[in-house]
């Protein structure tokens, strides 16, 4: 047992076990990498390898459900439908079923309008009023409600103050979304440590900027909204289109990040990635490709190219993979597809061909076999609830903020504050001396007027602030 340890050591990480039982007949083996439980068999006549007999015919890799307090999700035939304008239901995601272990980055890439964010919003429970779903959806194998400080969602639009630096927004949520047990300085010590470990501590005292005003790059800003999203350290999150709008190098940092931290403290992850590069590609553990609502392929990501290869699909070498398995399954387009000897197919066909293919596959079953081993052994029950800040301090830190934000607005603020002042000398000016007599009854009220008139005009000024506002309240709403 001593040399089997031994040299095994080196390939086995600090957060990885061994145990070994061993007798003169039979020999068991059990190995816990990450969230995964290999199991072998073997037999005294097999042959030797590092002192233990083992049989490749006889390995199971199992899911390790959540000894260290992980999510496992799983998901079986979900459909999801939306109503239209005439009442009529359409259908926007299909029959999929998969899962996401902690420890473990699930990617759902597909062509715009397939059903990724539909899938995570399902996954996540929000879901708009005129969207109904049907099918399984379980958290450690019983349904369960994901309560608050477990789960963190970042959406695919940034919703963040344009005049808060990186530190004082990373902070503010730190304020109300952390409980009042903690004092304000370990509050601002996790915002800090959240900060560096997506990499953004050079720009601290940044300001986050927007439309009209320079600030962060759209990378920056990605990762100031995943910052805010992780706070409470959840073990679920959900990423909507991380890498949009950014550079292969921008996205490859973000999705590094993101792993590392999964690597580290074993979260599980699913992500919406629109087309990533060949490095991010190789971040994922699984993938889940989707195509008109369908699971065109569920499995490890490194076996995707040897599932399209099976079916006739090859791509030329030193290429993107991620770039012709999109172009395969885009139906937007009018392009057909090389399909081995018997030449060019349809798109529609291709992804009949590829659906068919995968329900009738083994990968489809091991999917199933998955699900079913987690909704029997289960896992450890979530937490109720989790305590935030009181509605008192949370009026206080937002009152803070918001006057932060309006001082530092021009516009909102001091540009109309100009105004007021030219407006009261003007018609002071104007309306100096009047009297008393009952020939001034009119011109004071002239006077109420226009004061009132232009009052009204000028609040109609801050909708759009207040529009901005809105986005943000929504967003942190849904977080705590």
């Amino acid at each position: 047992m001593s040399t089997l340890q031994h040299s095994m050591e080196p390939n086995v990480g600090a957060s990885q076990l061994i145990n070994l039982d061993s007798s003169d007949s039979h020999t068991e083996t059990k190995i816990k990498i990450h969230s995964v439980e290999v199991e072998t068999s073997t037999s005294p006549i097999l042959p030797e390898f590092h002192g233990v007999m083992v049989d490749h015919e006889d390995i199971r890799v199992e899911p390790l459900l959540n000894d260290d307090g992980g999510i496992s999700v799983t998901w079986e035939d979900l459909w999801v439908t939306v109503s239209d304008i005439k009442g009529r239901r359409k259908r926007i995601v299909q029959g999929l079923t998969g899962y996401a272990h902690p420890g473990e980055v699930l990617a759902v890439m597909g062509p715009s309008g397939c059903g990724k964010t539909t899938l995570l919003d399902a996954l996540a429970g929000r879901l708009g009023a005129n969207t109904r779903h049907t099918g399984d959806i379980l958290i450690n194998g019983r349904k369960q409600a994901l309560a608050y400080g477990t789960s963190a969602y970042v959406t695919q639009d940034e919703t963040l103050i344009a005049t808060l630096t990186v530190i004082e927004a990373v902070y503010y949520s730190a304020q109300f979304q952390l409980p009042n047990s903690m004092s304000k300085s370990e509050k601002k010590e996790i915002a800090e440590i959240t900060i560096q470990e997506m990499g953004l501590h050079d720009c601290m005292n940044t300001r986050i900027g927007g439309w009209g005003t320079k600030g962060l790059s759209g990378g920056q800003r990605r990762r100031v909204s995943i910052c805010i999203e992780i706070l409470t350290r959840p073990k679920l999150l959900f990423l909507d289109e991380p890498t949009s709008g950014l550079d292969s190098a921008a996205s490859y940092y973000v999705m590094s990040r993101i792993t590392q931290l999964e690597q580290r403290e074993g979260r599980t992850i699913i992500a919406a990635i629109h087309q990533p590069s060949s490095e991010v590609f190789e971040l994922f553990d699984n993938l889940c490709l989707l195509s008109l609502g369908r699971v065109v392929y569920f499995g490890p990501a490194s076996a995707t190219n040897e599932f399209f290869t099976s079916n006739g699909f090859i791509y030329p070498t030193l290429r993107n993979p991620s770039d012709q398995f999109l172009r395969m399954i885009n139906t937007d387009f009018n392009e057909d597809i090389e399909h081995g000897s018997t030449g060019k197919v349809a798109k529609e066909e291709v992804i009949n061909i590829l659906v068919t293919s995968y329900n009738s596959s083994d990968s489809h079953q091991r999917v199933k076999r998955q699900v079913s081993d987690i909704c029997r052994k289960g896992g450890g029950s979530l937490e109720t609830s989790r305590s935030h800040a009181s509605f008192f301090t949370q009026c206080l830190v937002l009152t803070k903020r918001s006057s932060v934000n309006m001082s530092r607005d021009v516009g909102y603020y001091w540009l109309r504050l100009a105004i007021y002042v030219t407006l009261a000398v003007s018609l002071g000016t104007l309306y100096y001396d009047v009297g008393t007599s009952y020939s001034s009854i009119q011109p004071r009220g002239a006077l109420l007027m226009f004061i009132a008139s232009f009052l009204t005009f000028m609040a109609i000024g801050g909708f759009p602030s207040f529009v901005e506002d809105m986005k943000v309240f929504e967003v942190e709403s849904c977080s705590v």
